[in-house]
């Protein structure tokens, strides 16, 4: 239920709604435990200037390969929201 909520205020580009599910992503809370969307939700609300996902998207990036890091990279550049 909470990853509907969070989905639809991402889509509305809510920060903090793109760190929550970070860290749903990064701990495995409602979904499937999966590094590279945790690493992207963060960087997509850190670039809208969430200081505590840049934390977390920069400690989860010690957790991962360069080839992860750049795959969620490359995801937060193409994430768009989904129109209405």
């Amino acid at each position: 239920m909470a990853l509907f909520w969070f989905r639809r205020a991402a889509e509305q580009q809510e920060m903090l709604a793109f760190a929550k599910l970070g860290f749903m992503y990064e701990h495995g809370r409602g979904v499937t435990q999966d590094f590279i969307q945790a690493y992207m939700w963060y960087n997509l609300s850190a670039a809208r200037g969430e200081k505590r996902a840049l934390a977390s998207r920069n400690q989860l990036a010690t957790q991962m390969t360069p080839a992860q890091v750049a795959a969620a990279q490359q995801l937060a550049r193409e994430w768009r929201p989904k129109p209405k």
